[in-house]
C-alpha cells in the first residue's frame, strides 16, 4: 500500500513517512483532528514557559463542530490567529496542544488511535473525549483577567 493514493487524495499512512515539509497541503491540513483546542485561549507562564489551556475559546470556534467558522478569512476577524505550517513549527508547537498530531509528530510521536487518520472516523476525536465539544466559553463572555479560572487539564 505504500504511496497508494486514497479516494481524499492522500497517501497510505503519510504522516508515518513524509516529513512535515514535505507534506502536500491537502496532507497537512488532514493532519488536524478537529478537537478544537487550538482555537483555545492560553495562558503562558512567564518564567516558566508552561502554557495552559482554557476553556475560553476564539469568538469564531463553533463549539458544537470544533471548526472555525470562519476558516479561509479568520484574519480578517482575529489577526492574531498563527497560521500553523511546517515552515513555522519550529516556533509554534509549544503552545499547541499535547495531543495535536502537528505537535506529536513534531515531538517524534504516533498519532493517537482515535485520530481520524488512523480510524477513518472523524467521531471518534469526540467520542474520545478529546474534543472541546461543548465545552467552550466565548472570549467575548468573559473577561481577560478572569481566564486563569477557567484553565483544563488535557485528558491524555
Amino acid at each position: 500500500m505504500r504511496g497508494t493514493i486514497d479516494r481524499k487524495g492522500l497517501r497510505h499512512r503519510f504522516w508515518e513517512t513524509v516529513p512535515m515539509k514535505k507534506m502536500s497541503r491537502r496532507e497537512w491540513e488532514a493532519l488536524c483532528d478537529g478537537c478544537g483546542k487550538c482555537c483555545l485561549n492560553k495562558l503562558e507562564d512567564a518564567d516558566t514557559g508552561h502554557v495552559a489551556l482554557t476553556r475560553v475559546a476564539c469568538k469564531l470556534l463553533d463549539d458544537s463542530t470544533c471548526l472555525c467558522s470562519n476558516y479561509e478569512n479568520r484574519h480578517s476577524f482575529v489577526p492574531e490567529c498563527i497560521v500553523l505550517k511546517p515552515k513555522n513549527i519550529d516556533r509554534h508547537a509549544y503552545w499547541m496542544p499535547r495531543t495535536c498530531a502537528y505537535r506529536l509528530l513534531w515531538d517524534g510521536k504516533p498519532l493517537y488511535d482515535w485520530h481520524p487518520l488512523i480510524s477513518g472516523d472523524p467521531e471518534t476525536v469526540h467520542r474520545a473525549g478529546v474534543s472541546m465539544r461543548g465545552r467552550t466559553l466565548r472570549e467575548d463572555s468573559i473577561d481577560e483577567d478572569d481566564w486563569e479560572d477557567h484553565i483544563i487539564e488535557e485528558p491524555i
